[in-house]
């Protein structure tokens, strides 16, 4: 049975969290935003799907520009003489 749970336990972590924890994080608290705003009374169904779909777009671009974040160029090797 702690063999059941724990590979359980590893497919859901692998799933939800999966190579980038920052992905996960960002989709969670789109998502927390945006029921927070639906029980509160601060959005109706319309507005809530709304902002619902444009927080989770503008949470997962964000992780991903931190992600893919331009670097300092490489020095790229030149060619072989033989090749110029």
């Amino acid at each position: 049975m702690k063999s059941f749970v724990t590979g359980f336990g590893r497919f859901w972590y692998d799933f939800i969290i999966g190579d980038d924890w920052k992905i996960a994080v960002a989709v969670i608290s789109a998502l927390a935003l945006t029921v927070g705003g639906l029980v509160l009374g601060l959005l109706g169904t319309t507005g809530a799907t709304v902002f619902g779909g444009i927080t989770l777009l503008v949470a997962f671009a964000v992780s991903m520009i931190i992600d893919v974040r331009r670097t300092p160029a490489a020095s790229t090797p030149s060619a072989p003489a033989d090749q110029r």
